[in-house]
């Protein structure tokens, strides 16, 4: 038995034995069962390139490969539908918004395998100097590899995102197991780049490199498995565009590089280390994407400079940057919490970080954020009453950062249980007091440093000045919670006033009425006077439902062509006969407007009934209509009672804000509302004492939506 064949073999074995494993303890969860059934495909690949190589004829070498195509065409759905949804949140959405390719993923190049599995490999040869024997493949073959590079391209991309997104002891457990498919998907990507270069000919040495890489793939997934809750971890990635992927990136260098390489060596006649070298080169841009993610070169590059190049260790002006644009939008301390988590793990190249804020009675703890706590396990880890009360106690009065595994203090001892230790060289535990305004609001805790590094005096500057920033974040959260409640409130106060103002006088008519019902009842005028007694209460209280019901819709106009005028006639018809009022008005022609009739026969209605109840029984009102640079415009005017400018400036177009007794303060509210539906203006000039005028501006042609 050659070396290929016990590395199809074995293959074979180790992937079956994967897929066994964690089929064992799938669950419900998606993402186990995709990987089962990649590792299945995995399996029947290797075996039927293991037949291929021990097959003696060259048919029965034609016929196993075909097999062997077929399974490798089950991988690019599989393993994208994997990439989709492991250690992912929000895998739904991302499925999603991927149906489509998942489906082309999965249709397309398994229709073209076994549609056209006589097909997919058209001849067999031995090359002429090496004596390696060569398949030819032929169009669905061809098509089939592409399917396979871009499925694995993709795949790669996708495992990227979810390990950029992961932080902390999260991108701790992932880790392996993206290095392991990341190794598989690379070879894979290799020489199936390899057959497209070199017209589409399979050559059966390279397959041993992806039984190699497939082996050392395995091996790293299954070091992952010793890391608990690798299936079980709730990444949310972003949904942005992959434009910034370093596996986008790599792919297009290398692949770029190895076909103007191509075209170099066969316009020279030829290089047979030229396969040698192409994979030299994407060793090499592994490599470099490997340090360019590594926590650990990263946190011994920035050392490295602040050493020999007498730099401080921290580029403040970038951290505070970072820090102010990752927390401004933040509008619940969850969310603040956890976008300062994410920066301190990155900032201090730390996995464990974990946020604690006090209660409102400032009698217990509760979990925010944390990097590696999910919110069951950091309930079952939460302090006592008392423990937390004495944590409190002791940490407000000691607002510096404190190195939990050197202090000997029993709160120290709580707060090393709350946060337990994922590594046994992962340095000291450090707690950061948040206090603000005085009052201690709660804790930041982490841990588990690449590295194991000892925490700095700047380190413990910046976290200093880190948790203070944090705190007072949190402390205006909370008084922007209480200003929200406060106005709340006030709202409510000020709606029960009206209500209660209404409704007590509606209870007095209708309890009058009930008192004298036994007594009056056979009196035929008692009856009809109680009747149109509760006629006009249920007419007052549908009115007063209809017009607080409508501050819950926003307004909608239809907009027709219509004359202003004749809105304003239809209002002012029988007016002066009905309120005994004088009326005056001057319209002058208008060109026709887009308006909403009935919508603006409202506000007209309101503003003429607003200005007669101002004025006393020998006031005058006053309506005229005029155009004036583009714009209609609509006054009513009175000489009433007027306005103070306290009022106009903070009440007036306010709900439930008026001066007149029985009002609701709705009309204005709402007549302002109709006209900036219009895209129109109103204007207020009133004296105490004088009068008041309002001013419709409405515009001429049509409003932009």
């Amino acid at each position: 038995m050659s070396n290929t064949d016990i590395l199809a073999w074995a293959g074979v074995v180790v992937c079956s034995l994967l897929a066994v494993a964690v089929a064992w303890q799938a669950g419900r969860s998606l993402a186990p069962w995709a990987f089962v059934a990649g590792m299945l495909a995995f399996a029947a690949e290797s075996l039927f390139y293991g037949l291929t190589v021990d097959a003696v004829l060259p048919d029965e070498m034609v016929y196993w490969q075909d097999w062997g195509l077929m399974a490798m065409s089950l991988l690019p759905g599989i393993w994208l539908f994997f990439s989709l949804t492991y250690a992912r949140g929000n895998y739904r959405e991302f499925l999603a918004k991927w149906r489509l390719p998942l489906a082309v993923a999965f249709l397309v190049p398994v229709g073209l395998a076994f549609w056209f599995r006589h097909a997919l490999v058209v001849s067999i040869g031995q090359a002429e100097n090496s004596g390696e024997w060569l398949l030819v493949l032929g169009l669905p073959g061809k098509v089939l590899n592409v399917f396979i590079l871009v499925g694995a391209i993709l795949a790669l991309m996708n495992l990227e995102r979810t390990y950029v997104a992961a932080v902390g002891t999260m991108r701790w457990r992932v880790k392996f197991m993206v290095l392991g498919l990341g190794v598989i998907f690379v070879v894979q990507a290799y020489t199936s780049s390899q057959v497209l270069l070199f017209h589409n000919t399979l050559n059966l040495s390279w397959q041993w490199l992806n039984q190699l890489a497939l082996l050392l793939g395995c091996g790293l997934m299954a070091r992952s498995f010793f890391r608990t809750g690798h299936f079980d971890l709730d990444v949310y990635p972003s949904h942005s565009a992959l434009h910034n992927s370093l596996t986008l990136i790599l792919a297009g260098v290398y692949l770029l590089l190895v076909g103007v390489f191509a075209k170099v060596v066969a316009f020279l006649g030829g290089d047979t280390a030229f396969t040698l070298k192409a994979f030299v080169l994407l060793v090499a841009l592994i490599l470099l994407a490997i340090l360019l993610l590594s926590d650990r070169v990263r946190l011994q590059t920035r050392r490295f400079v602040s050493r020999h190049f007498q730099r401080p260790l921290y580029d403040y002006r970038s951290v505070w940057k970072r820090f102010i644009e990752e927390t401004a939008a933040c509008v619940k301390q969850t969310e603040l919490c956890q976008a300062a988590a994410k920066l301190v793990t990155d900032i201090f190249q730390v996995l464990s970080v974990t946020f604690w804020l006090a209660d409102d009675r400032r009698e217990n703890l509760t979990f925010a954020a944390s990097t590696f706590l999910s919110e069951a396990k950091a309930s079952a880890l939460k302090p006592r009453s008392q423990e937390a009360m004495e944590v409190m106690r002791a940490l407000k009065n000691h607002p510096d950062p404190v190195d939990l595994d050197t202090s000997k203090e029993p709160w120290a001892a709580v707060l090393r249980q709350c946060h337990p230790d994922e590594f046994r060289k992962g340095g000291d535990r450090i707690a950061v007091p948040l206090i603000g305004g005085g009052e201690f609001l709660g804790l930041m805790v982490l841990g588990d440093r690449v590295s194991g590094a000892p925490f700095s005096w700047q380190d413990f500057d910046l976290l200093k000045c880190m948790g203070d920033e944090v705190a007072a974040g949190l402390l205006n959260l909370q008084l922007s919670q209480k200003l929200l409640q406060a106005k709340e409130l006030e709202a409510f106060q000020t709606m029960s006033a009206f209500f209660v103002h209404d409704l007590k006088n509606t209870a007095s008519t209708l309890n009058l009425m009930l008192k004298n019902l036994p007594v009056h009842f056979d009196n035929p005028a008692f009856r009809e006077d109680a009747l149109r007694g509760i006629a006009r209460t249920v007419t007052h209280l549908n009115q007063l439902i209809s017009r607080l019901t409508q501050l819950r819709h926003e307004v909608q106009v239809k907009l027709v062509e219509s004359d202003l005028n004749e809105v304003v006639s239809r209002a002012l018809a029988g007016w002066e006969d009905a309120s005994g009022v004088r009326l005056v008005n001057n319209l002058r022609p208008l060109p026709k407007l887009l308006l909403d009739p009935e919508q603006m026969l409202k506000v007209v209605t309101n503003l003429v009934l607003n200005a007669s109840e101002a004025v006393s029984a020998q006031g005058e009102v006053r309506v005229e209509t005029l155009q004036n640079n583009g714009w209609a415009v609509l006054s009513v005017s009175d000489d009433g009672c007027g306005m103070d400018p306290e009022f106009l400036n903070r009440s007036l177009f306010r709900p439930f804000q008026t001066t007149k007794k029985n009002g609701l303060g709705i009309g204005l509210f709402q007549s302002k509302m109709i006209v900036e539906a219009h895209q129109g203006m109103i204007q207020v000039e009133s004296q105490p004492g004088k009068g008041t005028t309002f001013r419709i501006l409405l515009p001429f042609g049509k409003p932009t939506p």
